[in-house]
């Protein structure tokens, strides 16, 4: 997975202390970010009376203390008593501020990071006015209303880090327009609807949207996505994967579709993800056989087919995966398993196969659901394609029989 250096490097070039540290890590856990130590206080006055800084070489400066004061303003809960530091026109000592100098030598905003402040307030257009900027990190607040249009404006944004918040409506469109934001995450929130098919197509190397309200099918625009890891877990999307899933950047270490209400099959691009190290499609509505090309998913660690109604014999394909850490395939229908499968145990593999139909096994489905195999008629390895797969890559259409 990508290393997040941007965090990490203001650290570094910021000399103003704060008190709540920088942290982007990317990956499958879904929590805050820790908060880090204590920091400075600048000592000032109250905040009536106080001018923004004079002169040009402090003008962005300016525009940070106007928009800096209009969003606390905003902001009317503090119980941590973050904003009391937020007093007088140096902003650069403002807690879960971050300067840095620009390439002209003048100090700018780079960043905000106020991770588990518990603040409870809305975020104002104002905020466009920090242009600089590289990152905004807020997990774990009590913000609510909608993301401001004037966002778009964020010209050099890319860190946008919203969960863990009461934002609702539908997807924050404007964040599609910030043209160099790079990590998206607004899990746990209360966000409504569809996503939009311009989400995928966007240079984005992280999209977090689980834990939503989020619904409808999957944008066909997925297969375009250039992301290193997509959770769209715990939301209520419904449907077939889209046709050319699979056809996505290969850099893609981690998807996640787990409980959501997702039918038909497993599709044969999922060979084509040749990096991937988690695929989870648990708690969803999947049916049918699985396909021969997930042999091609060399480097994948956890795999988690469970709660669905998958069936068929468990093949050798998929237990002889050199990397696996942990398979799961419980409460389906499959009906039995490979000598492969049965050697997981001596790998050190985790390996759950319970509330299957597998004759001779313990913790197995009673007979009589396992009578009728949902989605038996359906055999999705015959499903054709409009191209042939091989593993990591695709044949031309030509070469097909």
């Amino acid at each position: 997975m990508k290393c997040w250096l941007l965090a990490f490097m203001l650290l570094h070039i910021i000399p103003t202390e704060a008190g709540f540290g920088v942290g982007g890590g990317v990956g499958v856990n879904v929590g805050p970010v820790g908060v880090g130590g204590g920091g400075s206080v600048w000592i000032g006055g109250g905040i009536n009376g106080q001018n923004p800084p004079s002169g040009s070489s402090s003008s962005d400066l300016g525009r940070a203390y106007s928009a800096l004061q209009a969003w606390k303003s905003a902001i009317s809960d503090d119980p941590t008593k973050v904003l009391d530091t937020w007093v007088g026109p140096d902003v650069c000592s403002y807690k879960g501020v971050f300067c840095a100098d620009s390439e002209d030598g003048q100090s700018i905003v780079a960043g905000i990071d106020l991770n588990q402040a518990n603040l409870k307030g809305i975020l104002v257009k104002e905020l466009s006015f920090l242009t600089e900027m590289s990152l905004i990190h807020l997990n774990s607040n009590r913000f609510s209303g909608t993301i401001p249009d004037t966002f778009r404006d964020l010209n050099s944004l890319q860190e946008l880090d919203l969960s863990n918040n009461q934002f609702s409506g539908p997807f924050p469109t404007t964040t599609l327009y910030i043209p160099n934001l790079i990590y998206l995450d607004l899990r746990f929130n209360n966000f409504t609807g569809s996503i939009p098919d311009e989400l995928f197509n966007k240079n984005l190397d992280a999209i977090f949207l689980n834990n939503n309200q989020f619904e409808g099918e999957l944008p066909q625009s997925l297969g375009n996505a250039q992301a290193s890891v997509i959770n769209l877990a715990n939301n209520k999307f419904s449907g077939n994967f889209p046709s050319n899933f699979g056809f996505m950047g290969t850099k893609l270490k981690e998807i996640l579709f787990l409980n959501n209400q997702l039918t038909g099959c497993i599709p044969e691009g999922v060979g084509l993800f040749s990096e991937i190290q988690v695929f989870d499609v648990s708690f969803n509505s999947l049916m049918g056989h699985l396909p021969d090309t997930i042999s091609c998913l060399q480097e994948i660690e956890v795999l988690n087919l469970a709660h669905n109604k998958l069936s068929g014999v468990l093949p050798d394909l998929v237990c002889s995966l050199k990397s696996l850490v942990n398979l799961t395939v419980a409460y389906n229908f499959f009906s039995g398993f490979s000598q492969e499968c049965a050697k997981l145990y001596y790998r050190n593999v985790g390996f759950d196969f319970s509330l299957n139909c597998i004759p001779g096994k313990n913790m197995q489905r009673p007979q009589p659901q396992c009578s009728l195999i949902p989605g038996g008629g359906l055999n999705c390895l015959r499903i054709p394609g409009a191209k042939p797969l091989v593993c990591g890559s695709v044949l031309p259409s030509s070469s097909s029989p």
